[in-house]
């Protein structure tokens, strides 16, 4: 199935949707740091992004009309800079705003589905009738905005639109879902709101896939059961101290009622447990040099060792002097690595980054989480795949039955 990806920063999207089955033949990046670790990783044979046709320019200047006709998936993560919670909060006056080259690209494409990406803050009520003209743009995209026209103008146009019932052109069903990266397994608690649509005329039913991981489970492993701790040989001396019997009373309730099912959340020490102290020495991993300067303040205090690590962030100026740090089990805090970080986004360890610290932690920063991208990703392919095998199965009765007549 082939796919175009666009702003595609470092690649995390992109291997995730490649994971799933697609066939990326246009990737699109303007920022020549990510184009370089792309390029790098091609140079030095990454099987999964050996052979991406990568473009590095703006999208809005990409010739869309050079591609096939049926493409069946476009994917993307628009800059988040204008909505992000750390950001200057411009949104549809932030000349960084994507998200009217991604619905042309939509619109001219036509793609069979597609899997739009961005932050928190894009769900924040100061943003609500802007993100909800994104998504109504995306579920009508034939419907564009007229010469003179204001963006709530064309709004309420296409409120009508969706209320009368009827079809213009081009449509998209449209499902949007806030999700938390840790409830997949990934070692991070990082939330991002997913907008993924299905052409109309597919008649697909697809949902988010379930979660598979939760925190429940995560503190019945550590403090009920001790697997946790057992699993990484930490003594009991070397322990955080546990919670109240209240809180254990409550585990263990949890425990008995088969409530934690799922899996347990991944944790920091899950993630980077065995890669060695960067202080010392890289092991032979790639990108694993120490950092210095690393400084607490309020608000901003680093990632514990048994928890999922905090949110990574790019900053907009470079990496944020609190941000993107571990607390080691003896209260010392010091930067992740770039090693680290790429294994709390999910990247393998092969994955190369390109540029000093600061510029691969923005690339970073900027990531969707391999593994979650390749989950929803392979949902929406098994969907694809699903409604094609409909469309065959019911096109072959059709000539049955003509053939019987």
């Amino acid at each position: 199935m082939r796919a175009v990806e666009l702003f595609a920063g470092a690649g995390g999207l992109g291997l995730g949707v490649s994971l799933a089955g697609f066939d990326p033949i246009a990737v699109v990046e303007w920022d020549r740091w990510a184009c370089d670790t792309i390029r790098e990783n091609q140079q030095r044979g990454f099987s999964l992004v050996q052979n991406w046709p990568l473009h590095e320019m703006d999208v809005r200047k990409f010739d869309i009309s050079a591609l096939p006709d049926e493409i069946d998936l476009v994917t993307g993560g628009p800059p988040c800079q204008p909505f992000s919670m750390g950001g200057k909060h411009q949104a549809y006056l932030d000349p960084r705003d994507m998200f009217p080259a991604t619905i042309e690209t939509v619109r001219r494409l036509r793609p069979r589905a597609f899997i739009v990406e961005n932050v928190k803050g894009l769900t924040r009520s100061a943003f609500a009738n802007y993100f909800a003209y994104i998504v109504l743009q995306l579920t009508f995209p034939d419907v564009t905005q007229k010469r003179g026209e204001t963006w709530l103008e064309h709004l309420g146009r296409l409120e009508k639109v969706k209320t009368s019932g009827k079809r213009h052109g081009l449509t998209y069903e449209v499902v949007v879902r806030l999700l938390n990266a840790a409830n997949y397994g990934v070692p991070q608690k990082r939330e991002r709101v997913f907008i993924v649509g299905f052409r109309s005329d597919l008649g697909a039913q697809w949902s988010f896939p379930d979660h598979t991981h939760t925190l429940d489970s995560l503190l019945v492993d550590q403090w009920v059961t001790g697997d946790y701790w057992e699993r990484h040989k930490v003594t009991a001396r070397n322990r955080p101290a546990s919670p109240s019997e209240i809180v254990m009373k409550k585990l263990r309730a949890v425990a008995a009622s088969n409530e934690a099912s799922n899996q347990p959340w991944r944790t920091v020490r899950d993630a980077i447990g065995d890669l060695p102290d960067p202080r010392r020495t890289s092991g032979g991993f790639l990108n694993h040099k120490f950092q210095p300067g690393a400084r607490p303040y309020p608000g901003h205090t680093g990632s514990p060792y048994d928890m999922p690590a905090k949110t990574l962030k790019a900053g907009a100026h470079g990496v944020p002097g609190g941000e993107n740090m571990l607390v080691m089990t003896n209260g010392d805090t010091r930067y992740f690595s770039v090693r680290e970080s790429a294994r709390l986004q999910t990247f393998p360890d092969g994955y190369v980054f390109h540029g000093a610290w600061s510029e691969t932690m923005r690339q970073l920063g900027n990531a969707v989480p391999m593994a979650l991208a390749q989950q929803v990703a392979s949902s929406v392919a098994q969907q694809l795949l699903r409604t094609q095998e409909s469309k065959l199965m019911a096109s072959a009765l059709s000539d049955m039955s003509r053939a019987q007549a």
